[in-house]
């Protein structure tokens, strides 16, 4: 008969966090898989548990996962724990569900925190669509295009940084998105520290070109402006500069016409700007 993998939410910070039902799973396994052992038995050492250990991480999934199967396959159950919050959320614990699934293993997830709908929820932004994103590429081309298939997303989006690539990818999403749009920078969360810093984008760039970030971030940045559809959008047709000259026919100022402008067609206003600008 196969054991069974349990997905354990550890704490993100405050190990006050960790449930009870977490503490008996991760007392009762035969094995604990863990993202980074080093973090991990700090963890079972603060409550007296002693189990055996292994790495299971991006660098060696491919064949500690076969190892780990073959263990569940021969009735051991296994707990697999990341560096902090709940596994198989941007870490390699998704492949090995993958690998329950394809040898009819059960999986099970034992709840607890999860950075990123801990920061949603205390972001003062949207939760009723969210779009989680996770970690952007360090390649910068990557990470643009990743941030341009998103720009006209509704939902809010969810994103996690580390602090030493913060500042360069809050400068490409207030070029993708326009310095305009709402944004939570959480951070240090259920820490002593904790922090969530809600501003636009313009305003989180210039606080980070005169302060470093410190501690791991969750990045929650509103949606785009809903734009309603229809069969035949009016401003299909019309040039940007069309379309901004006609409000300012009107009587809007051009800063007023350029952010109308924007909105109408769901793109930001340095998009619009730039073109109405353009010789």
């Amino acid at each position: 008969m196969n054991g069974k993998l349990y997905l354990c939410a550890t704490p993100i910070g405050n190990l006050g966090d960790i449930s009870a039902r977490c503490l008996e799973v991760l007392n009762t396994a035969d094995l604990i898989a863990a993202e980074d052992t080093r973090r991990t038995i700090q963890l079972l050492n603060h409550f007296e548990i002693s189990k055996p250990l292994t790495s299971y991480h991006e660098h060696n999934r491919h064949e500690k996962g076969e190892y780990i199967i073959s263990l569940l396959k021969s009735g051991k159950n296994v707990v697999v724990v990341s560096d902090a919050g709940t596994p198989a959320i941007s870490d390699p614990g998704e492949d090995l569900v993958r690998l329950c699934a394809q040898n009819n293993v059960d999986v099970t997830s034992i709840p607890g925190p999860v950075a990123g709908i801990n920061a949603l929820i205390i972001s003062g932004l949207s939760t009723r669509r969210f779009a989680f994103e996770g970690f952007l590429s360090v390649n910068k081309r990557h990470r643009r295009e990743h941030l341009e298939s998103v720009k006209r997303d509704t939902h809010t989006l969810i994103f996690y940084e580390a602090p030493h690539k913060l500042k360069n990818t809050l400068s490409d999403m207030c070029r993708t998105f326009g310095g305009d749009r709402k944004i939570a920078l959480v951070r240090e969360l259920t820490k002593i520290h904790e922090e969530v810093k809600r501003c636009t984008l313009d305003e989180a760039v210039d606080f980070y070109s005169e302060n470093n970030p410190r501690g791991e971030y969750v990045i929650v940045i509103e949606g785009a402006p809903e734009i309603e559809e229809t069969d035949n959008n009016i401003w299909d047709n019309v040039s940007i500069k069309e379309h901004v000259d006609k409000y300012i026919a009107e009587g809007m100022t051009s800063k007023e016409a350029i952010k109308k402008s924007a909105l109408d067609r769901g793109v930001s206003k340095r998009e619009v700007y730039n073109e109405y600008h353009k010789e």
